[in-house]
Formats: C-alpha cells, sequence, structure tokens
C-alpha cells in the first residue's frame, strides 16, 4: 500500500509545482504590466524588477525540467509512436 500513497503524493505534488508555476506566470504577467504601465514609484519598481527575476528564474527552472522530461519520453515512449506514424505514411 506504500507504493499507492507514493504514488498519490507524487501526483498532489506534480499538481502543486503546476499551480505554482501558473501562479508565477500570472504574478510575472501583473509585475510587468504595472511596471509597462508606469504605476510604481522608482523604490517599488526596484522591488518588482528583483521579484521578477526571481519568478523569472523560477519559471525556467520548470520549463526546463518539463523540457527534459519530454527529451525522456522522446527517447522512449514516443519515439515508438513517431515510428508507427512514419510507417503508416509511407
Amino acid at each position: 500500500m506504500a507504493g499507492k500513497s507514493n504514488t498519490s503524493e507524487a501526483k498532489k505534488a506534480e499538481a502543486q509545482t503546476s499551480l505554482a508555476f501558473e501562479s508565477a506566470m500570472t504574478e510575472l504577467e501583473q509585475i510587468v504590466a504595472d511596471m509597462e504601465a508606469g504605476k510604481l514609484s522608482l523604490e517599488d519598481s526596484l522591488a518588482a524588477y528583483k521579484r521578477g527575476a526571481e519568478l523569472l528564474s523560477f519559471c525556467r527552472s520548470k520549463l526546463e525540467d518539463a523540457q527534459q522530461q519530454v527529451s525522456v519520453l522522446e527517447n522512449g515512449v514516443l519515439k515508438d509512436f513517431s515510428a508507427n506514424s512514419e510507417a503508416g505514411q509511407g
């Protein structure tokens, strides 16, 4: 039963990561919009820039992780799918 618990926990962690990514993107978009609109003082602009840089780093990291996972899939499961698709077209 421990395997099921670990799988469930992994799915929850993955969902939280996805939500965290989406939240980070939303916050980053809002920061950019506020800065472009000139709504912020100099001090607030600097703080927003710092926060934006942190969010950007976080999002890039998550995207790199996702890209790595896709690469792993392409080298395994998806490679067979592409071979079957090409065979059907020829």
